[in-house]
C-alpha cells in the first residue's frame, strides 16, 4: 500500500450533447445529454467524497461538464479534450507529471454505481511507485479504473478491449499490475444492454433516479419495472 497523497483523479469528458451514440436505439438524442450528465455527476460525487486524493481534474471543453466540475470542487483541463479518451488521459498525465503529482487515478464518466469506498479500495491497494493498479469492466475487456504512479509510468490506450493490453503495457515497463474487481466501477453504460441491466438494479444514484423518472419514454427500450 502507498500513501494516496499526490494522486490526482482524472475524468475525461467528451461533448455531452453528442455523447453515447451507441445508446441511440434506446435513448432519444434529446435525453442522452441528461443521462450522461447524471452519470457524470454520480462519478464526480464519489470522487469528491473519497478521502486521500490530492486533487481532482476533469479534461473537457464541455460547458455543462465544467459547471459540474466547479460544483464538486474539480479543476479542469482543456488540453487534449478533443483527442478522444486516450488523448485526454495522456494530456492529463503529462500535465500531472509536469506539476509534480505522484500519481494519477483515471475513471470514465459513465460508471454511475462507483462509490467513494471503491475509490479508497483502489488507492489502498496501490503499491509504492512505480506501480499500476487496474479495475476492469464487468466483461474483463475494458479498463474502468486505473491508478498509475508516476502519472506517465505506463502508456495507456483505451477502447473496448484495453484491459489485457494494459496489463501487458505495465509488465513491459517492469511493473507488476494489481487487479481489483469492483462491482460499481465494473458497470459502464455503453450500450442498450448495459442500460437495461442498470435499470433493473433500481439504484438510487442520480442516473438511476433519472431512469426511473424517464421510464415512460424509455420503457420500450429498457423494459418496465416488472420486466
Amino acid at each position: 500500500m502507498t500513501s494516496a497523497n499526490g494522486i490526482w483523479a482524472v475524468v475525461p469528458v467528451k461533448d455531452t450533447a453528442a455523447a453515447k451514440q451507441r445508446l441511440a436505439s434506446a435513448v432519444p438524442q434529446s435525453l442522452r445529454q441528461e443521462l450522461m450528465l447524471a452519470m457524470l455527476e454520480d462519478v464526480l460525487a464519489a470522487l469528491a467524497e473519497a478521502t486521500g486524493l490530492a486533487g481532482r481534474l476533469l479534461v473537457t471543453t464541455d460547458p455543462a461538464a465544467q459547471h459540474l466540475a466547479t460544483r464538486y470542487g474539480f479543476d479542469w483541463l482543456t488540453d487534449g479534450a478533443g483527442d478522444g479518451h486516450t488523448g485526454a488521459v495522456a494530456a492529463a498525465a503529462r500535465h500531472l507529471a509536469r506539476t509534480g503529482a505522484a500519481g494519477m487515478l483515471t475513471v470514465p464518466g459513465d460508471i454511475p454505481l462507483v462509490t467513494a469506498a471503491e475509490i479508497v479500495q483502489l488507492l489502498d491497494a496501490h503499491r509504492p511507485t512505480p506501480s499500476f493498479t487496474i479495475a476492469p469492466s464487468h466483461d474483463e475487456l475494458g479498463s474502468n479504473a486505473i491508478v498509475v504512479s508516476p502519472p506517465n509510468a505506463v502508456p495507456l490506450r483505451f477502447g473496448d478491449n484495453s484491459f489485457f493490453p494494459h496489463l501487458a503495457a505495465a509488465e513491459a515497463q517492469g511493473i507488476r499490475p494489481t487487479v481489483l474487481h469492483l462491482p460499481g466501477i465494473a458497470l459502464d453504460i455503453d450500450n442498450p444492454d448495459d442500460l437495461r441491466h442498470f435499470a433493473r438494479l433500481g439504484s438510487r444514484t442520480r442516473a438511476g433516479l433519472w431512469l426511473a423518472e424517464n421510464r415512460p419514454v424509455l420503457a420500450a427500450a429498457i423494459g418496465r419495472p416488472e420486466d
